[in-house]
């Protein structure tokens, strides 16, 4: 199973099944192809969920194709990742964020 396998994109439309009414923790990226940083942490990203698996889950939300549930969000700046959990946001990081913080924000969600 590829690194891609694991990530999925969710849209204005599917975002509250795919991510809301899921019980495992989801970070989701929000981000545009334009954007320099949000290219870069897609690899780190597609490794995290290739190495974390079954156990969370990483979508993707295009803002230039779904604004309406960036801006639900208050998405200002991108990349912003939402870590959710049981349909709550638990936290929320603006900015690229290194392997090693991505890892350490799944690991607070982990039971």
């Amino acid at each position: 199973m590829s690194n891609l396998d694991f990530v999925k994109h969710a849209d204005d439309s599917n975002f509250s099944t795919i991510v809301l009414k899921e019980e495992k923790p989801t970070l989701v990226d929000f981000w545009a192809p334009w954007c320099g940083p949000c290219r870069a942490i897609g690899p780190v990203l597609e490794e995290l969920a290739t190495q974390y698996g079954e156990r969370i889950n990483i979508v993707k939300v295009n803002v230039d194709d779904n604004p309406a549930t960036a801006s639900q969000y208050g998405v200002r700046s991108i990349p912003t990742l939402l870590l959710v959990k049981n349909g709550q946001v638990q936290e929320t990081q603006i900015g690229l964020l290194s392997k090693n913080q991505l890892a350490a924000m799944f690991d607070r969600y982990l039971n």
